[in-house]
This record gives structure tokens, sequence and C-alpha cells, in this order.
């Protein structure tokens, strides 16, 4: 039924109204209103030879080209992978792979321009941007030996980081690959694109078909591929005109009521606060579940009647509630929006996210957390179908330049679809990992189902967080999942965060706080010995301003030298204006670094007793140095 529809599909529209008037006439109902049509291409006779037809942008495109036009220099939404080959390569036939490829499949020679700028005639510059699909025909491989290079490893690392940085002009088709020679039986092939014409599964689909491909063209046959129902523009077409009318209303209003109401912004245990403007500097922790753990997790999820997507959902929202303290979360996770069949094998931007938001009141058990997180997740996906970017124009929430995606945070993916290793006769081939990732997310937990357990990274703006503070959200996440498994009825607040080392050390070793020092010196004169035996040494770091107040101030780290002297200061300003020790002095200032400065004014001044809001007089007697 399935090589049916395709059929079906490739039918040109004046074919389609034949058929579908001939049925009619029968009084049959048509079968391709279910299919995906090929568009009516547009005559190009009179624009150059360099452009074969236009289409309207997908709306995960429009935003896309959107963020490039706001900055041409993000390299954030570079798609790149490089795979490692070793042994007999048959350059020829991959070099007439990735040609057939391109010609096979027409986002991979799509370029984006105005509509303007494609007609000479026109005088605006405000007309919509669109999809410009050139001929096929171009050189698509090139060929970079590096075996005589002094170090071709190092030489081939610069290589794929200057490439994998570089901007996309949109302008210009947007496949780059290369291949790099680093010994006589080993090369490294770099695939390069942009997001806007590309996600994960078009990577899968695009080394399916050149594996295919290279296959018989290393043995001279012709290629086994049958021709494609449609092709993206055609998708990007038919995804306009189904979204209108009553079915994008009910779309919209399932999701105007879902986000209604402010959306919370997530207090993350950041090692840094966010700067003026949106970094994307990435880096990735490695995170991996046993077999043991992971089947335990499965058989809950399928006792509870709940996916193992959405139990890892539900347990990175407890994770989060109990970072943060808030009791509305926000989770985004992408879904591959191929469930017809025309889409299976095509490259394209076809991918969309999904937000899911759940309410934490009330400490409810985790059973109860993970049906409601069911609920919400299977409603989510029945209006699956209106695009993120559309939702994002609908919504409307507040942006701010240092935001990295609106509506959340965080982000969730599970690829539960095998993947099978590339295999080629007579090679070797596996991934190469890329000199450095960007992040297009404060943080996003990405896994995989494997015959080995669930195993992925998380992806991390380091711009934010450091790397041990990553380690920690890990084993925080795994040994919750653990406690999950043990007591499913437990409520949230008391689900384990800590393993029993991580419980010792802050229970045990950091309250073993008890010293030996000299009871004839007051608290000031110990704080001048460690001011004299090590002055530049900090003497703490403070991290209680907000960057609204004094962004100078944010962890402002002080040594023992600077805290004395400015402690110095206070305590001749105090006496200049005719404070003595026998009087009483009050404190009132926030926890920070001046509250400890101006304690150790008063203390060096000699007062016999200091007050403090919530605290005991501090009794003292000494003299400023």
């Amino acid at each position: 039924m399935s090589q049916f529809y395709q059929q079906l599909a490739t039918l040109t529209p004046e074919q389609r109204a034949l058929f579908e008037r001939k049925l009619a006439q029968k009084g049959l109902k048509s079968p391709t209103a279910n299919t995906i049509p090929r568009r009516l291409q547009q005559e190009k006779s009179d624009q150059t030879s360099d452009v074969l037809d236009t289409a309207p942008l997908s709306f995960a495109q429009q935003r896309l080209w959107f963020v490039q036009q706001l900055d041409p220099s993000n390299t954030a939404y570079n798609v790149a992978s490089v795979l490692e080959l070793t042994g007999t390569l048959n350059v020829s036939a991959l070099a007439q792979s990735l040609t057939t490829l391109v010609e096979r499949h027409e986002i991979l020679r799509t370029s984006f321009s105005k509509e303007s700028e494609l007609d000479n005639n026109s005088t605006s510059n405000s007309r919509q941007p669109v999809q410009v699909i050139h001929p096929a025909g171009q050189t698509v491989l090139s060929v970079e030996d590096l075996r005589l290079t002094e170090n071709p490893a190092t030489a081939a690392n610069q290589t794929i980081r200057a490439l994998t940085r570089s901007p996309f002009d949109l302008t210009q088709p947007l496949l780059k690959t290369v291949l790099l020679q680093t010994a006589d039986d080993t090369h490294l092939l770099v695939l390069n694109t942009h997001h806007i014409i590309s996600d994960r599964w078009s990577v899968k689909v695009f080394l399916r078909e050149m594996t295919i491909l290279y296959r018989a063209f290393s043995t001279s046959q012709p290629s086994p591929l049958t021709p494609l129902p449609i092709q993206y523009a055609d998708w990007a077409v038919w995804q306009r005109q189904q979204l209108q009318g009553e079915t994008l209303k009910k779309q919209t209003d399932y999701w105007i009521t879902q986000l209604a109401g402010d959306l919370p912004v997530l207090d993350l245990p950041f090692d840094r606060p966010y700067g003026v403007e949106a970094t994307y500097s990435g880096a990735q922790y490695p995170l991996a579940l046993s077999l043991d753990l992971t089947e335990k997790l499965k058989a809950l999820s399928s006792e509870s009647q709940a996916t193992l997507f959405t139990l890892l959902l539900t347990t990175l929202k407890v994770l989060l509630h109990r970072y943060t303290g808030s009791e509305d979360i926000v989770i985004g996770s992408d879904i591959a929006n191929r469930d017809r069949t025309e889409t299976e094998g095509l490259i394209g931007l076809l991918v969309n996210t999904l937000v899911f938001r759940s309410n934490l009141s009330g400490n409810p058990c985790f059973c109860d957390l993970l049906s409601q997180v069911r609920e919400t997740v299977l409603s989510g996906l029945a209006h699956k179908d209106l695009p993120f970017e559309k939702l994002v124009e609908i919504i409307n929430p507040e942006r701010h330049l240092n935001q990295m995606m609106p509506l959340f945070q965080v982000k969730l993916d599970l690829q539960q679809v095998d993947v099978k290793p590339l295999q080629l006769d007579g090679l070797t081939i596996r991934r190469h990992p890329l000199p450095e990732s960007q992040a297009k997310y404060e943080l996003r937990f990405n896994l995989q189902d494997t015959p080995q357990g669930l195993s992925g990274q998380i992806e991390y703006n380091r711009d934010l967080f450091d790397e041990e503070t990553i380690s920690r959200i890990a084993k925080h996440f795994q040994t919750l999942l653990a406690g999950i498994v043990e007591n499913s009825t437990e409520n949230v607040s008391q689900l384990p965060l800590l393993d029993k080392q991580e419980r010792e050390t802050l229970l045990i070793g950091w309250n073993q706080t008890q010293r030996d020092y000299p009871q004839s010196q007051c608290i000031h004169h110990l704080f001048e010995a460690q001011v004299e035996r090590a002055p530049d040494a900090i003497a703490l770091v403070d991290n209680t301003s907000s960057i609204q107040d004094r962004p100078d101030e944010i962890h402002k780290a002080i040594t023992y030298k600077e805290l004395n002297e400015r402690a110095n200061q206070i305590a001749h300003r105090l006496r200049a204006v005719g404070l003595n020790a026998n009087q009483r002095i009050g404190i009132c200032l926030p926890r920070s670094w001046k509250m400890i400065a101006s304690l150790l004014a008063v203390l060096k001044l000699g007062t016999p007793q200091i007050y403090c809001a919530r605290c005991r007089p501090i009794s003292a007697v000494g003299r400023p140095k």
C-alpha cells in the first residue's frame, strides 16, 4: 500500500486533477487526499539558467532565515559530520555518489533569496524570502592531500575547524563536502550543511543513501535508489496549504491555553550569569545509564502505561523543580515530524519542537506526576502540526538579547530508532570527533536507546556552566532515576538526589570544621596574621549582587589584603566621626563582602559589642592597624 501512495505522490498536478476527475465521475473518493502532492513548478524562461525553480520557505526555514539575517556570522546552526575512512577508498565512486545525491535531492542545491532579488524589474526590498532551486551539475567533492604536512592530524583538525566554524552564505547552495587524506589508507570526509536544509533524520538519510550509491558505483553498477515521490519544496508548499482555517484554529487554541500566563524563567544552577547577548559556545558531557537501570526504567514505564520518553521527561522536571524551587516547569523536545510515507526519505528541515509544561505544586508523588506528564505529552502530540516558529509568533513571549531560545531553556531528546553503523567493503568507518561544538540551549539532554543501555550527552553552554557543575547534574539525574525505580510512589521532594559519597561529603566532611587556634587572640588579630601570610590569596567570592545593580561585582573575588585594607578604611572613618570602644554599633547590610569588611572594621575599632540582625553580640578588643 505504501508503494501505491508513493506512486500517487509522483503525479504532476495536471495528472492528479485528471485522476481525481475520473474517480469523481465514478462516484469514488480520491485516495490522493491523504498524500502530499508535487507542487506546480513555475516557468523560469525569463530567469538566468542558474535558477531552476523557486518555492516558499517552510515555517522552520523562515525562522532560521531571519536568525541568520540578524547575525550573518552565526555558526550555531551549522550541521557538521566527519567520517574517518580507513582502507582502500575509491575516491571517484565517492565523488559520483555525492554528485548523485545532489541531483536526487533538490534541497542540497537550494539557496535562499528575496523574491525582489530574483526579479530584475522589481524595486521593492520587502518581498518574502524564497527557496531558490538550482540545476544539478556542480562539482560537489573537493579533495585535499595533507600527507606531506608536518603533522597531518593537526592540519586536518585545523581544516575541519575552519570548515565547520565558518558561517554560511544563504544565497549560495549550502552543502560543503571535503575529503582530507591524512595517510595512504586514511581519509576524513567532512560534511557540512546549514540547519535550514537539514536535520538529524536528514543526516541519516544522506549517509545511508551515500553508502548504497558508493557500493553500486565502486562496482560499476547503476544507482539502485528509486525516485523520490516528492521533494522538500513540495512538502513546504503542502505545509502552508494545510495550516489554514479550522486546522490552524484548532492547533493554536490548544497551545494558547497550554502556555497561557507568564512562562517561567528557571533559576538554573549557573556558574556565571547571562551576558548582555546570547552566546553559543558549547560543550558536551557524557551521560550513560547501565543496562540494568535502563531495563528497570522500561519496565516501570510499561507498568505505568507511559513511554520511556515520558518517564525521562517527568524525571527531568523533578530534577529542575528540586534545583530551582519552581513549580511551573517547561521543557522542549523535538519530534521527527515524518509520519507520512513520502517524507521518510526526504532530506530537509522537517523536525518540529514541542513544548511540555507541567505543574509540580502540592508535592505530588512521582507516579501521579508521571500520569499528569503523560496526558500533557499525548495532548501535545495530538497538536503537533503547529510549527514551533508559528507557536512563538502566536505566544509572542518577551524576548531578550541574551536569551538563547524562546519559551524554554532546557531540552530533552530521546532517539529510539536503531542506528546501524556504516559499513562498506574494504573500509572501516567511524565517527571522527569535531574539534568544537556549539550550544543552542542552556541545557540539552540528548539520549539514545542502545543495546548497552541509555547513553548520550548533556550539551551545555560553557559560558554559563562549568564542566564540574554539569558532572553533578548528570550524577543527580542518574541518582534520581535509580530512586524512582526503587519507589515510584515517593513524593517528589523526598526522592534522592545525592549518592552515598556526596551525602557523606555534605553531611559529615564539610561539617568537620573544628580547628585549633590561639585562644588569647581576637578574630581580627587572627585575620591580620593571615593577611601577612598570604596577602594575595582569595579571602572570599561575592556572587550576591544582581547584574542589574552592579554587573562589575558579579562573582567579585576579594583578596585578604583588599579586605583588610577596606576594613581599615571603614574603621578609621568610624573613629573620625566620633565612635569609640564604649559605644554599640549596629550593622545593617545585605549578605555581601561589604558586610564582612564592616564587621572586621568594628572589631578593629575596639567596640566591646556589635549587633547584627539575627546575631548575638560579638565581643572584641583591638585597634585598627
